[in-house]
This record gives structure tokens, C-alpha cells and sequence, in this order.
């Protein structure tokens, strides 16, 4: 995919499903620190 950044190991954006908060991570962190909610990452398109 030629939008996907060539560097994986850089930080990125994810977003709380149920809050809307963002952590910039280098991996998933998991749940999100303010309510536990699922965490999803910004990057990647819903569908």
C-alpha cells in the first residue's frame, strides 16, 4: 500500500471507541487510561 508509512516502528494516533481520546503510541497501548474503553488505531480506515 503506498499510503501506509514505510516506517512501522514510528509512533501513531489511536483513538478511545467510547471517549474519543488520543494516545500517540508505538504500538497498540490496549485500553484506553481514562475510561478502559477499546482503543483503535487513527491510520487505519472504517469501514
Amino acid at each position: 500500500m503506498r499510503d501506509v508509512p514505510a516506517n512501522p516502528d514510528s509512533e501513531r494516533p489511536y483513538e478511545c471507541f467510547q471517549c474519543g481520546t488520543i494516545i500517540v503510541a508505538e504500538s497498540n497501548p490496549g485500553t484506553c487510561p481514562d475510561c478502559s474503553g477499546r482503543l483503535r488505531n487513527r491510520g487505519t480506515p472504517l469501514e
